[in-house]
């Protein structure tokens, strides 16, 4: 099952994000007040020491692995560094207050049930029944709330580390750890996790795997989202593209992750891109002149300016298809004997 078919604004509508651009630029002077405390880091997915130097944006120097064509930040801020900024985020605080609550209702129907859902075939795929559930990045807790709703779901469990979210969560009953995923007790064991837009964020994604993987009880899965550099969105936009956010600092491609995971234990990896904004986000940036429509290949200015919106809504089907969406949709799980 995929995310139904859903536009820009009604996840971030253009009234309520209008005043978000002082909470960014105060996040990225936080950290950029920050930099001494950056470090060097090898390829997040394959480990590899050398990557080739390609532009700096919002301040964060991004590199790109020769061997798995990764993206990533390097130096990037350290693990106490990024504590403390999610825990401070301005951002993160705008969010909770405006941009969730103004976008409640679609961002549950067109994006969290759907995944709720993928998340009971993923049980039932396991066998699971009467299954524990760990959120990571429990935000809004609309994914929390519909999984709950769940037959197939016994007990739902968020991590959040931004406190504004997490007393979110808490209004609306949900059990909520309020810190990093590290905060977790080693004894916690589930059935499912599931993350949305988090590993991107992370110091270290294999590090949070691992420790995925041993919370996951043997036969357990896991269920994630994250942006796919190698998406139609980020090619054709390049150094324009939202995926190249101030806090992504791990930009991977569909081979690229599912090696990482792999390398960290999973096993029957699954990857699909579901997006449904590629071509929206193209238009977009055009309409605003972010980009100029000279810098297009003449086919892709073709497609995207075409005058029927039906080509538009062609080419979006084309690109999840293809496995070219900008936003992944991974499911794995850990094996029996582990």
């Amino acid at each position: 099952m995929t995310e139904l078919a859903l536009t820009v604004n009604e996840i971030r509508p253009d009234d309520v994000m209008v005043n978000q651009a002082a909470a960014v630029q105060a996040d990225i002077d936080w950290l950029v007040d920050r930099r001494r405390d950056f470090v060097n880091v090898p390829c997040p997915a394959c480990g590899a020491e050398h990557g080739e130097a390609l532009y700096e944006k919002f301040a964060m120097p991004h590199m790109r692995c020769s061997t798995c064509r990764t993206q990533y930040v390097s130096p990037r801020p350290d693990q106490a560094t990024l504590t403390e900024f999610y825990a401070r985020s301005a951002n993160y605080a705008y969010w909770a207050r405006h941009v969730f609550p103004a976008s409640e209702q679609p961002r549950r129907e067109k994006i969290f049930r759907p995944r709720a859902q993928v998340l009971a075939q993923l049980a039932e795929k396991l066998t699971i029944t009467d299954g524990h559930v760990l959120e990571v990045g429990a935000g809004y807790g609309l994914f929390c709330e519909e999984v709950a709703a769940l037959d197939v779901i016994s007990h739902v469990v968020g991590i959040e580390p931004t406190p504004e979210l997490a007393q979110v969560c808490r209004d609306k009953g949900i059990e909520v750890i309020e810190g990093p995923y590290e905060s977790v007790g080693s004894d916690l064991r589930v059935d499912l996790i599931a993350c949305f837009e988090v590993i991107e964020h992370l110091f270290d994604p294999g590090d949070f795997l691992r420790w995925a993987h041993r919370r996951l009880r043997p036969g357990g899965g896991i269920l994630m989202t994250c942006p796919n550099i190698a998406g139609f969105e980020p090619l054709v936009l390049g150094f324009e593209s939202g995926a190249l956010e101030h806090e992504h600092l791990n930009l991977f491609n569909p081979q690229s992750l599912a090696l990482l995971m792999n390398n960290c234990g999973f096993r029957d990896i699954e990857v699909t891109t579901p997006g449904e904004l590629d071509v929206e986000l193209v238009q977009s940036a055009l309409a605003s002149r972010q980009i100029d429509q000279a810098q297009l290949d003449p086919a892709i200015r073709h497609l995207i300016t075409h005058d029927d919106p039906a080509v538009a809504a062609g080419l979006q089907r084309l690109i999840k298809q293809a496995g070219l969406s900008s936003n992944m949709r991974i499911t794995a799980t850990k094996a029996n004997a582990t």
